[in-house]
């Protein structure tokens, strides 16, 4: 068997797997086919209106500016084509303004390019801005191709005009097939942070229940908890695109996303998880500095890792939040972070037993214990927020 064989077999088998992601549920993968048609359909169709329709003689710029603008969410689709027609406006009208002014010499394409460029720098049009530079150029080679001053003029404004069926029909498609609507982004964000938040608590509690952890242990616990500011940023992203996805959407409007209660609760859930891995990080700084002799606070540490146990399963019951399930979600949310309570209670009790300082700076169980409560008022805000939302759902 040859490498190369072996690896086209590979390649083929993750093809299939693509596939047969594509087919069995929504994810990444079904976005993309989904995208993929879209753009398709809607750089058809302008096509067919700018060359068949028209007859332009530059229809390019339809299909061109119809994919352009095909984002993920209606909203986007929306504000990004209101600017892009805006850059090419002033990118054609800039040119137009030289060009009849100097005429279509070098020099004149010095100066048009600086301009454009300058205002492609304006902050109003964003990402498009670069689309300024383009449009000028373009115009700037249509103007000198041409001859004539009517003649040019016409074909100036054929270009503002293909863009504008380009967005036309771009957003149209966006909107009326299958219009993206990312409720679940949303959701997919407090998953993977709350994945990170129980794998984190479901290895540190085993070690705690030992005694003591080795100095090397507890520095890896901190430095997973502090890689989560990337993970934090992209759950806040993905919260962002949930909630434009619902923006100038006429899905919104079905009878499946009408009872939704909206983002606030979410955020509120996401901003509660962000709080609560800065808490645990502070948590695993402060079982650095715990370096007393095993049996002097083992039944402390004990009583600390059922605590960190009962935090967990917490965690996971965020791991799978789904608004199809929210009210028995909620329900057992409070359950368990009535458990947590409890345990957090045994902690505290435990280091009055054995005259553990909580105040002493130097000692870390004042620490332990004061991240121990805030985790828990944590949890609890999360299971009112989420017990709100399933009450919501149910009016």
């Amino acid at each position: 068997m040859t490498t190369e064989g072996s690896g086209t077999r590979r390649r083929f088998a993750a093809v299939a797997q693509w596939w047969r992601r594509a087919r069995a549920y929504s994810g990444d993968e079904r976005e993309t086919l989904l995208m993929l048609g879209k753009s398709t359909l809607a750089a058809t169709l302008a096509w067919v209106v700018a060359y068949d329709v028209l007859d332009s003689r530059s229809p390019a710029f339809a299909p061109f500016s119809a994919v352009l603008i095909m984002q993920v969410t209606v909203y986007r689709s929306v504000t990004q084509s209101l600017r892009y027609v805006g850059a090419v406006i002033v990118g054609v009208l800039v040119q137009a303004a030289l060009g009849f002014l100097a005429g279509p010499d070098l020099l004149t394409f010095v100066v048009v390019a600086l301009i454009a460029l300058a205002i492609g720098r304006w902050p109003v049009l964003g990402v498009q801005g670069p689309q300024v530079a383009t449009a000028a150029f373009f115009a700037f080679s249509t103007y000198t191709a041409s001859s004539g001053d009517s003649h040019r003029i016409w074909r100036l404004g054929e270009i503002v005009v293909l863009v504008l069926i380009g967005c036309v029909i771009g957003t149209a498609v966006n909107v009326l097939v299958a219009p993206p609507l990312r409720y679940r982004s949303a959701e997919y964000g407090i998953h993977s942070l709350a994945h990170t938040l129980h794998d984190l608590l479901a290895d540190m509690y085993p070690v705690l229940a030992e005694g003591v952890p080795h100095q090397d242990v507890t520095r890896g616990w901190q430095d997973r908890a502090a890689r989560t500011g990337a993970m934090i940023g992209q759950a806040r992203s993905g919260l962002q695109t949930a909630k434009e996805s619902a923006l100038f959407n006429p899905r919104r409007l079905m009878r499946r996303y009408r009872g939704h209660p909206g983002f606030q609760g979410y955020e509120a859930v996401l901003g509660a998880l962000e709080r609560t891995l800065y808490q645990v990080a502070a948590l695993t700084r402060g079982l650095d500095r715990s370096r007393e002799k095993d049996e002097a606070v083992r039944p402390f540490l004990q009583r600390y890792a059922a605590f960190l146990k009962s935090a967990g399963a917490v965690a996971e019951v965020l791991t799978t939040l789904d608004e199809t399930t929210l009210p028995q979600q909620a329900e057992r949310l409070e359950r368990l972070t009535d458990e947590a309570e409890a345990r957090r209670d045994e902690v505290i009790g435990e280091t009055e037993r054995l005259s553990l300082s909580l105040s002493d700076p130097a000692s870390p169980y004042g620490i332990l214990v004061t991240e121990a409560t805030r985790l828990t008022e944590e949890f609890r805000y999360t299971s009112e927020v989420l017990l709100d939302l399933a009450h919501a759902e149910d009016r």
